[in-house]
């Protein structure tokens, strides 16, 4: 296999990594969420912005690590 070739393998295998990792964070963080709404239903609100406020930081690391893996696979 040429080096390019090993850039590209590790580049997708970096990037699927990633993509699993935020697709378990986020699923257990909406887990503990609906667990959390259905023990107090009244922190509802609460709950649900604490929710989004992370699942958006999980998904601009995932981004930012398919965006390495990227460069990294373009630099070869």
């Amino acid at each position: 296999m040429t080096s390019t070739a090993l850039a590209f393998l590790s580049a997708g295998f970096g990037a699927g990594l990633a993509v699993v990792g935020a697709g378990l964070g986020i699923g257990r963080l909406a887990a503990a969420a609906l667990d959390g709404t259905a023990r107090q239903p009244t922190a509802t609100g609460d709950i649900r912005t604490t929710m989004i406020i992370s699942a958006a930081l999980i998904e601009g690391v995932t981004l930012f690590a398919i965006v390495v893996c990227v460069l990294l696979a373009i630099k070869v």
